[in-house]
């Protein structure tokens, strides 16, 4: 008889989270993550995220179904066939972004981002960015409530809603996009190669306090934000046939 397959089985705190846990625990078993050969995590795609930054280092498959409110990282939930589920599935591989944020009192934070890495005002007044690009000065002050690096899974997140383009899976390509842009008046952002490094330097930041954020991680009073991917650790999603994630970016677009 073959091996059971060593499943890992973790939740959000949400009742109905919780209740699918110890369900499919009971059908198919658990194991702590350092044990399992995947990960199954329940809830919605902030609970996705946060089971794949903490499994960063192990290096397994991670299938999400949907216990949450938003689930476009996820598979439809069911108690019914996992393990053929499992077996069956489409792999995606993604790398993160790295955040390198440096503060006023002379600290720097670091912290990677599955979705994007963005800046937000953090006062009544509109930010002053510098946008440099490998190096170079791209845009000398760009004045706006927010900028954002987005990669391509998470293209449809946070930067689709500020109108950031969707990025295929695989293009290679990061989207820069900004946040209700004042000054140069409507500029949208740019796309940039995925080993393109970005920093942003906050312009008057005592007067004009920015914020940075990666996948909600939190660092605030920045003075400077560098941005690049991070091709040494990845990321594995499973998606059931036909429904991986580079079929459900394209279909996104003819909503």
């Amino acid at each position: 008889m073959a091996a059971r397959l060593k499943i890992s089985i973790m939740a959000s705190e949400s009742p109905i989270a919780q209740s699918a846990r110890r369900e499919l625990s009971a059908l198919y078993g658990h194991v702590p993550p350092s044990q399992a050969e995947v990960i199954v995590a329940l809830g919605g795609d902030g609970f996705m995220l946060q089971t794949m930054h903490a499994t960063e280092e192990l290096d397994l498959p991670v299938y999400g179904m949907n216990r949450g409110t938003v689930g476009f990282l996820m598979n439809e939930y069911s108690v019914v066939g996992l393990l053929e589920r499992l077996e069956s599935a489409e792999e995606t591989v993604i790398n993160p972004l790295v955040m390198r944020a440096g503060t006023g009192d002379g600290k720097e934070h670091r912290a990677l981002a599955i979705n994007e890495v963005s800046l937000l005002r953090a006062g009544p007044q509109a930010a002053r960015l510098r946008i440099v690009v490998d190096g170079r000065v791209r845009m000398e002050e760009l004045m706006c409530d927010g900028a954002l690096v987005s990669t391509p899974a998470g293209s449809t997140a946070y930067n689709y809603s500020a109108h950031g383009p969707i990025l295929p899976i695989g293009s290679d390509v990061l989207a820069l996009t900004a946040m209700a842009a004042f000054r140069p008046r409507r500029w949208r952002g740019a796309l940039l190669p995925k080993s393109a490094r970005v920093r942003f330097d906050v312009l008057d930041p005592d007067k004009r306090p920015v914020m940075a954020d990666a996948d909600s991680r939190s660092v605030r009073h920045v003075h400077w934000v560098e941005i690049e991917s991070e091709p040494r650790i990845r990321h594995r999603i499973l998606f059931d046939p036909g429904h991986g994630l580079e079929e459900r970016l394209i279909r996104e677009q003819f909503v």
